[in-house]
């Protein structure tokens, strides 16, 4: 499933983490090439915690729409990365974006699959008449 994902999109070679602060402090200034680099250097790794957290079933039926709103996500938090964290010593402490957005993916993953799953649970009405040992309508008739 996500094959077609690898093969069309670029290959970016990782970057340390001088380069891509820049490319997030361009991308914060509104330029959208660099916003657009981020993201596709970091689809790789939203596809990688998909699999990691959903079973095989759950990303064959809604993989491809979780990816398609994490990317949303993504550009969300280019905006909110803070190029200038301080620990609590006030020391600056640079983070790397995956790091930073690990989080935010993990539990937008879970979320969606919880709202899945309830929604299908509710939309399930089981067929009565399947059942073997259970009462029918004719042994309430006869009673």
């Amino acid at each position: 499933m996500w094959e077609i994902y690898f093969r069309t999109l670029p290959q970016y070679p990782k970057i340390d983490l001088t380069e891509e602060r820049l490319l997030i402090a361009k991308a914060q200034q509104g330029n959208k090439i660099e916003a657009e680099e981020m993201v596709l250097r970091h689809i790789g790794f939203v596809i990688f915690r998909i699999r990691r957290i959903a079973f095989p079933s759950y990303i064959a039926r809604f993989g491809e729409d979780i990816l398609s709103q994490a990317i949303f996500i993504l550009y969300e938090k280019i905006q909110t990365y803070n190029l200038d964290y301080r620990d609590r010593h006030g020391e600056l402490r640079p983070v790397r974006f995956s790091s930073y957005i690990w989080k935010r993916i993990d539990g937008f993953i879970l979320d969606t699959l919880k709202k899945e799953s309830r929604r299908e649970s509710c939309q399930f009405s089981p067929d009565w008449e399947r059942y073997e040992g259970g009462e029918t309508e004719e042994a309430f008739e006869d009673g």
